[in-house]
């Protein structure tokens, strides 16, 4: 008999059940596209319903292809896009609104208010993250003051709140157990990540009731089994941990000053800062790496809205191409951007900016600009963006980093790839295993069912695909990143 470990990745843009064996090989994926909905300006939103569906149907249509390996699964775990919120009835389950998307903005001018009152500072202290509607907390606040009798619910206990992770939790124990892991607890700006708890004096701020809120667990803990019913087996939830942990966890980045980027609907860079708290001078994010078997790990984060969604928008939006892969021929087929930059603030600028109201630019159009230079801009801005994190990164942490380790979608794209290695001026290394953010909840799970003892046994199986080395000189290099700049500049200006 073989041990076998279940993974839920729960992202932005679609659901996934992965099945692993005690190696870590991938044994079978069953997968669904993600609908958002977009019903107001800068509004993003989910059905919470079909994104359980979706989850339950992909375990179920693993266990009707191998009835036999999932008899033989000692452990599941889940990560999940984090941010995203939702509010249900304890007694029924059901949503009383939508899904809030991480990406939404409807709470930037409340959180103009707070900022203007002055609460950054103090909210920054405790939770390490900036006053934004990227957060749970004003999404929280906008659905009580918005939903007809959900302030009165709240407060009569009635309500329960979670991110996706939570929520799946919920769902997978048949409501019996109210729990997430201190990593998506480190994103609702309603966490102190220094004292490791909820804290009163912020859920008062955002007029918030303690009731809502979910237990915390560290990483790797006992979130109870799944119902019987789902899959015939009450397998145990051993791990859960936000997306952008997951990868970190993935790419076995345990060590201070290791780095990982994923470059997915957005971009999120993680550099393993140690066991203390340490705040960013550079408006990048302190948040919680993990918390597993008591090591508990800090990381600086940096937050790039729109990556690989800027491509999708080129192909559906603007339809420059039917296939994203397209755009890396598209990239190739000109010998440079024409001066050309693409600053993709579709939902706002990201870190370090933190500009919630920006908008998207392409500049230096002329009569010459193909829709080549267009793709090949939007590639570029990806490497732009992450040079403009990890100069922060840097800074803050006073560690020089030669190498990253990258995963996500775009990672495929290999013009992207060379591009960023010279715009950073540093090694990317692409993992042999792809799938880095469920990988990253099948090690949690593996852990917790004892098919790996430590942190150390996950550390030495990571092994390298490829890397890419920087290659440009310095002057063209330095070139590009100040036509950057300048775009940046103007779009800032503009908003």
């Amino acid at each position: 008999m073989g041990q076998y470990i279940l993974a839920i990745d729960q992202g932005t843009t679609s659901t996934r059940s992965i099945l692993f064996d005690a190696h870590m090989n991938i044994i079978n994926t069953k997968q669904s596209e993600l609908k958002l909905f977009y019903p107001d300006k800068g509004w993003v939103e989910q059905d919470p319903e079909v994104i359980w569906d979706d989850t339950l149907q992909s375990l179920q249509a693993i266990k009707k292809e191998q009835p036999d390996l999932i008899e033989q699964t000692v452990a599941l775990g889940i990560t999940n896009q984090r941010e995203t919120t939702i509010i249900w009835d304890r007694k029924t389950g059901e949503p009383i609104y939508n899904a809030i998307v991480w990406q939404d903005r409807r709470t930037s001018a409340y959180c103009d208010a707070l900022k203007s009152e002055g609460h950054e500072n103090s909210i920054s202290d405790k939770t390490g993250l900036l006053l934004d509607p990227y957060f749970s907390a004003t999404k929280i606040k906008w659905i009580l003051d918005n939903v007809d009798g959900a302030h009165a619910r709240a407060e009569a206990g009635e309500l329960a709140f979670g991110t996706v992770d939570c929520f799946l939790i919920w769902k997978l124990t048949g409501g019996k157990i109210h729990a997430t892991d201190i990593t998506n607890a480190s994103r609702t700006m309603l966490y102190n990540i220094q004292a490791l708890e909820w804290d009163q004096e912020l859920l008062s701020l955002f007029g918030i009731p303690a009731s809502l809120l979910p237990e915390v667990k560290e990483n790797v803990d006992d979130f109870g089994a799944l119902d019987e019913t789902h899959l015939g087996k009450a397998i145990p939830i051993g791990g859960v941990a936000g997306d952008q942990q997951a990868a970190l966890i993935g790419q076995g980045c345990f060590q201070e000053g290791m780095v990982k980027s994923t470059y997915g609907t957005g971009c999120f860079a993680l550099m393993h800062v140690g066991p203390k708290f340490k705040p960013s001078k550079n408006r990048l994010l302190t948040t919680l790496a993990y918390k597993i078997k008591g090591e508990l790990a800090y990381a600086l984060e940096g937050s790039i809205f729109v990556a690989g969604s800027a491509i999708q928008w080129l192909r559906d939006g603007l339809g420059l191409f039917d296939h994203a892969a397209k755009s890396e021929e598209m990239a190739n087929s000109v010998s440079d951007n024409n001066s050309v930059y693409f600053v993709p603030a579709l939902t706002g600028l990201g870190a370090p900016y933190w500009q919630p109201e920006a908008r998207g630019m392409i500049y230096g159009i002329g009569r010459e600009t193909t829709k080549e230079h267009i793709a090949r801009a939007a590639l570029e801005a990806q490497a732009y963006q992450t040079y403009d994190l990890m100069q922060a990164m840097q800074a803050d942490s006073g560690l020089k980093t030669s190498t990253i380790r990258a995963d996500g979608g775009l990672m495929a794209n290999g013009w992207m790839c060379q591009f960023l290695a010279d715009m950073l001026g540093a090694q990317i290394d692409i993992p042999k295993i792809h799938e880095t953010t469920a990988l990253g909840a099948a090690y949690l799970a593996a852990l917790s069912a004892g098919i790996y003892p430590s942190l150390d046994d996950i550390s030495q199986k990571w092994s390298r695909e490829k890397n890419y080395q920087p290659s440009m000189d310095e002057k063209n290099r330095q070139a590009l990143l100040s036509g950057w700049a300048d775009a940046v500049e103007r779009v800032r200006l503009n908003n």
